[in-house]
């Protein structure tokens, strides 16, 4: 197909059940071609209402989506600091199984690369979004059923890796369902302590103001990872939401104990910050998880 630069990717699936024997399929096409000047992407992906995959999660059920998406990327002959500009366009457009329209996005975005590996993104988006129940998005602050119309401008700036402190920075501001939205979100940085040890900050921001109430949320966060050896390391990701008022971990060990065969040692946990006994424990999961390459 055209060597490496067109992809097409299908699969069709189905879970039998019990109930109503309708929407218990889910299935996606996809092609893409990924021309360095130029590239677009066609996509059909389908979730029935009653698909269950036992053995494996979904994210979001009883969906339709459909996706469109045009690139134009030139690169600049002899620039100074640009290596390659890009003009994106996206069309995402999600229906039920009912063929009702839950949710429709519209996205337009300039980017830059340059020499160094920075990037920069400028885009806009529109979005439509359909609530079909309540939505409680903080304490106090609830959305009624409706369909809701607004946009979101947005600034992006990454930091190659190769520098001693790397991340990306984004600024957004826009309409929000009913009210307002200004977020702003450190991320994906990295700081380097030793040849093993590393921490990855982050941090995000959102200031909302919706007719039903405002609220500011806070999220901090870090990634602690400890390499042993090229096959063996440790990671912990900690978070703080001061929403939620949750404090969470994550801790995992991976081991490829052969090539291509794995053990996962991972602790989840949740604490409430708020309870005069913290860190009292709310949940915790110990999860154990190998798998073993078979060559034939």
């Amino acid at each position: 197909f055209l060597g490496n630069r067109l992809q097409i990717a299908t699969y069709w699936a189905k879970t039998p059940t019990e109930a109503v024997a309708d929407h218990d399929q889910s299935y996606r096409a996809q092609v893409e071609f990924v021309g360095d000047r130029y590239g677009w992407q066609v996509e059909h992906l389908a979730v029935g209402a009653q698909f269950n995959p036992d053995i494996g999660f979904i994210r979001r059920d009883d969906m339709r989506k459909s996706l469109g998406q045009f690139r134009f990327s030139p690169r600049p002959t002899r620039h100074r600091f640009i290596r390659r500009a890009s003009y994106t366009g996206t069309l995402t457009y999600i229906e039920d199984d009912h063929r009702h329209l839950q949710t429709r996005e519209v996205n337009g975005e300039f980017g830059l690369e340059f020499h160094n590996s920075d990037r920069f993104l400028l885009g806009a988006t529109d979005i439509y979004e359909f609530l079909p129940r309540p939505f409680s998005i903080a304490t106090g602050v609830t959305l009624p059923v409706d369909g809701y119309d607004f946009t979101n401008l947005y600034a992006f700036y990454n930091f190659g890796q190769q520098r001693p402190l790397a991340g990306h920075v984004t600024v957004e501001r826009g309409s929000f369902y009913n009210g307002t939205r200004t977020a702003l979100t450190v991320g994906q940085g990295r700081v380097k302590l030793s040849n093993q040890l590393s921490l990855q900050p982050t941090y995000s921001l959102n200031r909302v103001r919706l007719e039903q109430g405002a609220f500011t949320a806070h999220l901090f966060g870090t990634r602690v990872t400890h390499t042993f050896t090229p096959l063996m390391f440790v990671s912990a990701l900690l978070q703080y939401n001061s929403t939620s008022h949750l404090v969470s971990a994550n801790v995992r060990l991976r081991w490829e104990y052969r090539p291509g065969s794995e053990l996962f040692v991972v602790l989840n946990e949740q604490r409430d910050s708020t309870n005069p006994r913290f860190p009292a424990l709310m949940n915790r999961a110990f999860i154990v998880k190998i798998n073993r390459l078979l060559q034939l």
